[in-house]
């Protein structure tokens, strides 16, 4: 864990209440898809862990939803402001266990970690499958982000008005075979691609957290090999580790 400031390039909307920003500072420590940096914002007790959707050369991208009082004073700063923040969070998806044709799973917030992941796994030669889940089309975003990078995309609202009418794993038909899955969003969606898939796979949990390091044991949650904090040990958990609580 490394605490920085880093300095804003951009910081423009991408939806309605869907905000994309990119920084400039020290990005060495974040290079797993996956991993998660926490912000401070002035005024507020507790720092924001917010996925990372890409981090290259010194550039740091993330993509974070307007939710509460602390992301809506991060959507009103402007390039030339400056953030702390605490980068190095997270273990992240090990890209080694894709095979060669991985299924990536993301819902509504849960999408922006799998880009990076998708532009590592496309690098290396994998035939990458996306499937995007949003409630209505409005809320769709980096669709054509993903299909630049060269991977296949599904989309899927639950209201019917962009892609297919539906939830996520209503498509894993269309997707073809797949090696591994790779998933990030609402523990429902979660449960239902771990229900759905025939493979594999690692799931990124999306827990309230207060510290963002292991230290204050607010977001442990039970697996198979005894309690794991998702903010230190996770927030990436494999299929075979996972206990459902009812």
């Amino acid at each position: 864990m490394k605490q920085s400031l880093f300095t804003i390039k951009e910081n423009i909307a991408l939806t309605h209440d869907i905000m994309k920003m990119v920084l400039s500072g020290d990005t060495a420590d974040i290079t797993r898809p996956g991993q998660f940096v926490n912000v401070l914002i002035e005024g507020q007790y507790l720092r924001r862990p917010i996925s990372v959707n890409d981090s290259i050369d010194g550039e740091l991208t993330l993509i974070y939803k307007i939710v509460g009082v602390g992301t809506e004073k991060m959507a009103k700063m402007a390039p030339g402001e400056t953030l702390d923040i605490l980068t190095g969070l997270g273990n992240g998806y090990d890209i080694t266990k894709s095979g060669d044709r991985p299924l990536l799973i993301g819902g509504g917030v849960g999408v922006p970690p799998l880009y990076m992941l998708a532009k590592q796994l496309c690098a290396k030669g994998c035939d990458v499958t996306v499937i995007l889940g949003f409630r209505s089309a409005r809320d769709v975003f980096y669709k054509d982000e993903f299909e630049a990078l060269g991977a296949k995309v599904f989309v899927t609202t639950e209201d019917g008005t962009a892609g297919t009418k539906g939830f996520v794993t209503g498509v894993f038909g269309e997707a073809g075979d797949y090696t591994h899955t790779y998933s990030c969003g609402p523990e429902p969606m979660l449960r239902a691609v771990y229900n759905t898939s025939n493979t594999s796979g690692q799931y990124s949990f999306e827990e309230r957290m207060g510290c963002g390091f292991g230290a204050c044991m607010g977001c442990s949650c039970k697996t198979l090999y005894g309690n794991k904090r998702i903010c230190k040990d996770g927030p990436v958990l494999v299929k075979e580790e996972i206990i459902w609580e009812k």
